[in-house]
């Protein structure tokens, strides 16, 4: 059996002004920082054998709080990069619904059968990440392990570990720094945690996703 510890990426100056990011590589911000911070402090496992990463800054960063807790080294993988967003990344909400309707629809609606204009679809996203898993699986035999993200990625890998259509990708929940434990067996995978923030006890701010069902509806703007 190998232990998964998956975690979405701390805050970032983009997911506070609603800009899509996914593969831009934006940095993390002070509160992203601070959650980091807390992470590192309030880890729930006292053991991790080994580190993977996106190979983006914020997820690298956000690793990176989890690694010096253990004096472990950051595996950065491309594999488990956000998803292209193409044409999209680094526009708002609004700026991408007002000239691709149609499309920005499919995102939260059909999101097993979108391709971003410019850009790649979650489909495309889910085979590089889980191929990637697999190969971390068997090379942690007995292991828990640690790898940091994006909510979309995190989405898919959990979609395939639960058997759910990337259709139901949004019904589950990633805050920023979010922990979600997932054991992988010879008989197929256990999700033991979803959407964990307990690390972040404390914080004043409560920080949002920008793709929870709230800002399908444009209510949401973090």
């Amino acid at each position: 059996m190998t232990k998964l510890i998956l975690i979405r990426h701390g805050q970032t100056v983009w997911n506070k002004l609603g800009r899509y990011q996914g593969q831009a590589d934006v940095e993390l911000s002070d509160a992203g920082k601070k959650q980091a911070e807390l992470l590192e402090e309030n880890f729930p496992y006292d053991n991790v054998a080994a580190i993977y990463s996106s190979n983006l800054k914020r997820a690298v960063e956000t690793a990176q709080a989890v690694a010096d807790k253990f004096n472990l080294t950051v595996n950065p993988c491309q594999e488990f990069r956000e998803i292209n967003f193409g044409e999209w990344e680094g526009l708002t909400y609004e700026e991408i619904h007002g000239k691709w309707p149609k499309e920005h629809e499919m995102l939260f609606k059909s999101p097993d059968k979108l391709v971003c204009p410019g850009g790649e679809g979650f489909k495309d996203v889910q085979e590089r990440a889980v191929e990637k898993m697999q190969e971390i699986i068997r090379e942690n035999d007995g292991k828990q392990v640690v790898i940091a993200a994006h909510g979309g990625v995190i989405r898919t890998m959990l979609c395939h570990a639960l058997g759910l259509s990337l259709q139901n990708m949004w019904h589950i929940k990633q805050d920023n720094t979010a922990i979600n434990v997932v054991s992988a067996y010879n008989e197929g995978m256990v999700v033991e945690l979803l959407n964990s923030t307990q690390h972040l006890a404390g914080m004043t701010n409560n920080f949002c996703d920008n793709f929870s069902a709230a800002s399908v509806k444009g209510n949401e703007k973090c």
